[in-house]
């Protein structure tokens, strides 16, 4: 299964693009199957549906547990390192991994979870998040993983969304040197939610919470009152495996829905073959559970493959800017995968923090969430991979289960910022505006896929016409991916960025919309518009035009009620970085927000505007530039 050189690499892809089902028939063998499937694939982007590995039987927490123990259940399968450095790690053993997932997938049935129900988690990074998303696919329930910094309204409308049953929370968790209390969060979230019957929490920072008769139990309470003997539930290829919401365009996140078998082939071919991964290698990888870079490169990809995965609480800053690297010290870490944020607010620092650390465990290097610009790229290639370890800058997304686009280690040539080419089983394609294909190096477009691949989404809950009209409507009988793309003489990719009104913040995608929303709830707002401008840290910065007439007290007081607002409805990660009030907003006569026009001045481009003659009122635009210029 996995690619040792660039000629194989070559005969693979060819063979992926000739014979897709036989190819990835054979990729699948790898994994354990409780019954074969009948047909590896059928397709229609029209409506969409695609289905993967049809009438197969499985479950994946027997690829990802089970099947080790025989020949690897001592070997380590994570590693937690606790926010505080001063407190001891922990290693979970594949047997030991597998014990307390049936324990606590005994639990969720003791608390009535089935097959089917949706299940909430709002934890924080330790052990027991990744216990409780295997325990939930242990028993064939859906997943649905909120990320610790949302606020109590945003998981009450994904709580809402999905109709779940369970939630599994903390009592707190830490992020650097603050408590955030999870528990009081939930409590707030779920006034409004009908469908909870259950809430389990867990024990972690040792803050009061209050636990409600009949609903809320301890978790350290209730897996006294079970074994560590869960049989697998077995499911259909097809059947969920879990939800996960992420940002559009419009103002409502969407629950992006993966299926079993298909995810399974495809997280795990990815996971071994991107990061050449090598049995007994340690590998970090530096995300939240919260995204779907934790679902795929924290837990079920690597567990897949036996691989020891290191699980991080923390943040990279704290207690001192060289927490990453007395971490890789520490485990002697050989695969490090991680977010430009995260290397350009190290590189911030500059080289005092990597004085005296031994970094020479690091093999492969990884980046993730958005593309990686020149200088991080040269920064992490010398300082932290000693020019000796290759970088693999990763493109994909939430919807695609997996990396698409991305070199494999020891086996591309890279190329700074260039995402290079499609895995095996991937068929990029540019289009133009009108859907047209644009062929050919040295070009650059908008970036398709025409072709399924195992890891792909299958709906949005609840709703399979947004699906359809967010991802296979704009282009015909294609993926759209919402990205711009050059391809260069080579043939290399490099993504752009986002085309649409979604903008990427530190890796995370945040709606335009969405913000624009938060905003506008703020009493006295009459109206606001959202773009993205350059960041040297989060990659992205949220720049917000604001209409507020009736100003209540002075103007940088309403400014920190505005973003205490957007706070309390979506999360503190969706803050805006920059705040002005305007007296208007440049608008067509049909009353569209021109927010490329805001977009450029936010990037204090002025120059070429374009016409704004066909404005409803054109000075509305000179004296928006004027009032930046005050900023």
């Amino acid at each position: 299964m996995q690619i040792t050189s660039f000629k194989q690499y070559e005969e693979d892809y060819k063979k992926s693009v000739e014979n897709p089902e036989q190819f990835w028939g054979e990729v699948a063998q790898n994994f354990q199957w409780r019954k074969p499937w009948f047909k590896v694939l059928s397709w229609n982007f029209n409506e969409p549906n695609i289905k993967w590995f049809e009438g197969a039987k499985l479950n994946i927490t027997e690829n990802c547990l089970d099947r080790h123990l025989a020949t690897n259940g001592d070997k380590p399968a994570i590693v937690w390192e606790p926010n505080n450095p001063e407190e001891e790690s922990v290693t979970y053993t594949y047997k030991m991994l597998h014990e307390r997932v049936c324990r606590f997938a005994n639990v969720l049935k003791r608390n009535g979870a089935k097959k089917g129900d949706r299940i909430c988690i709002y934890m924080p990074m330790v052990p027991e998040l990744a216990i409780a998303v295997l325990a939930c696919a242990r028993i064939g329930a859906v997943h649905s993983v909120i990320f610790g910094g949302f606020s109590a309204k945003s998981i009450a409308d994904r709580i809402n969304d999905s109709q779940c049953k369970v939630v599994i929370t903390a009592d707190g968790s830490y992020r650097g040197n603050k408590q955030i209390p999870l528990k009081e969060v939930i409590d707030d979230a779920l006034i409004g939610c009908p469908t909870v019957e259950k809430c389990i929490v867990l024990t972690h920072i040792r803050t009061p919470v209050s636990m409600l008769k009949g609903r809320d139990v301890w978790w350290e309470d209730e897996v006294k009152h079970v074994n560590d003997i869960c049989e697998a539930e077995e499911m259909d290829a097809e059947d969920m495996l879990f939800i996960l919401y992420t940002s559009g365009s419009t103002g409502k996140p969407k629950g992006v829905v993966h299926t079993c078998g298909g995810y399974m082939v495809y997280a795990g071919y990815t996971f071994s073959n991107v990061f050449n991964y090598q049995p007994g290698e340690v590998y970090f990888c530096t995300a939240d559970i919260g995204w779907i870079t934790g679902h795929s490169y924290i837990i079920y990809g690597p567990l897949s493959q036996g691989a020891t995965s290191v699980l991080f609480e923390g943040i990279p800053t704290y207690p001192t800017p060289s927490r990453f690297w007395d971490i890789v010290e520490k485990h002697k870490v050989n695969t490090l995968y991680t977010a430009p944020t995260a290397i350009r607010s190290l590189m911030s620092y500059g080289e005092e923090p990597l004085k005296d650390k031994d970094l020479s465990s690091i093999r492969v290097l990884g980046s993730v969430g958005e593309p990686i610009n020149e200088e991080a790229w040269h920064w992490f290639d010398e300082k932290i991979g000693r020019g000796k370890a290759p970088i693999v800058d990763t493109w994909w997304q939430t919807e695609t289960g997996g990396i698409m686009i991305s070199p494999i280690a020891t086996v591309t040539p890279t190329k700074p910022s260039f995402a290079t080419l499609p895995l095996p089983g991937i068929q990029p394609i540019l289009v133009d505006e009108n859907g047209n294909e644009i062929e050919g190096n040295g070009v650059m477009g908008n970036l398709c896929i025409k072709f399924p691949w195992p890891g792909m989404l299958r709906t949005t809950y609840g709703d399979h016409e947004r699906c359809k009209q967010t991802y296979f409507s704009t282009y015909e009988n294609l993926y759209f991916t919402g990205d711009g793309c050059l391809r260069d003489e080579d043939g290399y990719y490099r993504i752009t960025g986002r085309v649409d009104d979604v903008l990427n913040v530190s890796g995370h995608r945040i709606g335009t919309a969405e913000v624009e929303n938060a905003i506008n709830m703020h009493a006295g707002v009459v109206e606001s518009a959202v773009v993205g401008y350059p960041h040297d840290v989060k990659g992205q910065g949220i720049y917000a035009f604001v209409i507020y007439p009736e100003m209540h007290g002075e103007a940088e007081l309403s400014k920190k009620d505005i973003l205490q607002t957007v706070t309390r409805v979506i999360g503190a990660i969706a803050k805006p970085d920059k705040i002005l009030f305007v007296s208007g907003l440049p608008k067509t006569r049909s009353g569209k927000i021109m927010r490329r026009i805001l977009r450029k001045i936010a990037e204090g481009d002025t120059s070429n505007l374009g016409d704004t003659s066909t404005l409803l009122d054109p000075g509305i635009v000179e004296e928006i530039i004027e009032a930046t210029k005050k900023l």
